[in-house]
C-alpha cells in the first residue's frame, strides 16, 4: 500500500479538491480515502481565472497567463499543506501527487487541438517536497484522444460489476456518463451541461454561486419552446467520442441560441427550471441508448442536487440511481481520487484505459513526473 494525493480545480473554479488515498498494488488495485478538504481560491484569483477563461485579460495575455500558472501551483502546494496538516502524515509518508491542474482551454475539436491548465507542477513539487504527476491530458490528445473525459477510466477501474451493467454519472460544471458493460471496455464521453449554465444564470440574476439543492428551479416551470431551441444544439447529437467544457457552455452560448425567443421574455426561474431540464435530458437520453434498466449512481457537486436528481430518475423509471456512496466511494472526492490513481499508474508505468472513451489510437501512460 502508498499515499497518493490527487488534487484537482473544476469547471466552475470554486476551489481546489484534495484527497490523500491509499492505494494497493497493481494488478488488483483497491483505493481508500483517508482524508480529504476543499480549498478555496482567493476570491481575487478566482476572478481572474474566470476572466481569463473567457479571453478578458488583465494587460498583456501571455504575461498574465504566466503569473496564472505560477499562483494557481501556489494555491494547490497549500492545498497539499493544510491536508497533511490535518493529518498525521507528512510530506516524506506520501510517495506522489497527482495534480490535474485548472483548465482554462480546452478544444478537442480545432485544426491542431488542444487542452490547457495551469498549476505549475513544478512549483507544486518544490513548495510540499512532494513529486508530483502532472499534465495528463495532453498525452492523450498527442495519440489523437479528445484529451477528455478521464473521469470514466477510474469508473471502470473500481466501480464496474461482473454482473450487471452500470452508468455513473459526474455531475460538475459539465456531465459526463460513464456506460460500464460486463466484459467490454467503458464508454463515456460529455453529454454537456450540467450544473454550469445553472450556476451562471443564477449569479447573473441572483448573485448567488449556485442553486442549493435546486430550489431555486423547483418554483420554476420547464418552458417548451425554450427548452427545445436549447436541445437543438448540435452538440447534443453529436456521436462519441465527444467532450466539451464551460468555455463552449455559458451564458454567452445561451444567450446566443435563443436569441430569437428573446431569454428575457420568460420568467427567470422558468430559465432555471428548464436549465435543469436540459441537463437532465441529455445525461438521460445518454443512458437510455445503452441501457433501460440498471443501476445509475452519480458522483461531482450535482450528487447533492435533489430536485435534479428526482427529475432524473423520472427520466429513467426503471434504473436505480444511487450516489456512489454505495460504491464505497464520496461522490464529492471521486474526481480528485482519480488523479491520485492516475499517479500511482504513472509511476507504476501502466497505461490507463482511455482509449475506448477519448478516441485515442492506444492506450497509453500519462502524464509528466516533476521531482521535488
Amino acid at each position: 500500500m502508498a499515499l497518493f494525493i490527487g488534487l484537482i480545480s473544476g469547471t466552475s473554479v470554486d476551489g481546489i479538491d484534495a484527497a490523500l488515498c491509499e492505494i494497493s498494488q497493481a494488478p488488483n488495485r483497491t483505493i481508500s480515502l483517508l482524508h480529504s478538504r476543499s480549498h478555496p481560491y482567493p476570491k481575487t484569483l478566482q476572478q481572474q481565472l474566470l476572466q481569463f477563461g473567457k479571453s478578458q485579460y488583465q494587460g498583456d495575455a501571455i504575461d498574465q497567463f504566466g503569473q496564472l500558472d505560477h499562483q494557481v501551483g501556489l494555491e494547490f502546494a497549500h492545498a497539499v499543506k493544510l491536508l497533511l496538516d490535518e493529518t498525521n502524515y507528512s510530506a516524506a509518508d506520501i510517495t506522489a501527487i497527482g495534480s490535474h491542474g485548472q483548465t482554462l482551454r480546452h478544444r478537442p475539436d480545432v485544426d491542431f487541438p488542444f487542452t490547457l491548465q495551469v498549476g505549475d507542477p513544478s512549483i507544486i513539487a518544490a513548495n510540499t517536497g512532494i513529486q508530483t504527476v502532472a499534465d495528463f491530458r495532453r498525452k492523450d490528445m498527442a495519440l489523437g484522444g479528445q484529451g477528455a473525459p478521464f473521469a470514466p477510466a477510474f469508473h471502470h477501474e473500481f466501480f464496474s460489476s461482473d454482473s450487471e451493467t452500470r452508468a455513473v454519472i459526474n455531475l460538475g460544471g459539465i456531465a459526463n456518463v460513464t456506460l460500464l458493460k460486463p466484459g467490454q471496455a467503458p464508454l463515456g464521453y460529455d453529454t454537456g451541461p450540467a450544473n454550469t449554465l445553472m450556476d451562471q444564470w443564477i449569479y447573473q440574476l441572483k448573485g448567488e454561486a449556485y442553486d442549493h439543492n435546486g430550489q431555486w428551479a423547483k418554483t420554476g416551470k420547464v418552458v417548451p419552446e425554450l427548452l427545445e431551441c436549447l436541445l437543438s444544439e448540435p452538440y447534443f447529437s453529436q456521436k462519441s467520442p465527444k467532450s466539451t467544457g464551460c468555455e463552449y457552455f455559458n451564458t454567452d452560448w445561451l444567450i446566443k441560441i435563443t436569441s430569437d425567443l428573446n431569454i428575457k421574455n420568460f420568467a427567470p426561474e422558468d430559465v432555471q427550471r428548464t436549465l435543469m431540464e436540459l441537463s437532465v435530458i441529455t445525461v438521460a437520453d445518454s443512458i437510455k441508448t445503452v441501457m433501460s434498466q440498471g443501476s445509475v449512481f452519480v458522483c461531482g457537486g450535482g450528487a447533492h442536487n435533489e430536485v435534479l436528481i428526482e427529475q432524473l430518475q423520472k427520466q429513467l423509471p426503471d434504473c436505480s440511481i444511487a450516489n456512489t456512496s454505495e460504491l464505497s466511494v464520496a461522490p464529492d472526492w471521486v474526481e480528485a481520487m482519480t488523479f491520485a490513481w492516475f499517479a500511482c499508474q504513472t509511476l507504476d508505468k501502466m497505461p490507463i484505459q482511455l482509449s475506448s472513451i477519448t478516441g485515442a489510437k492506444s492506450n497509453s501512460i500519462l502524464g509528466g513526473v516533476y521531482q521535488a
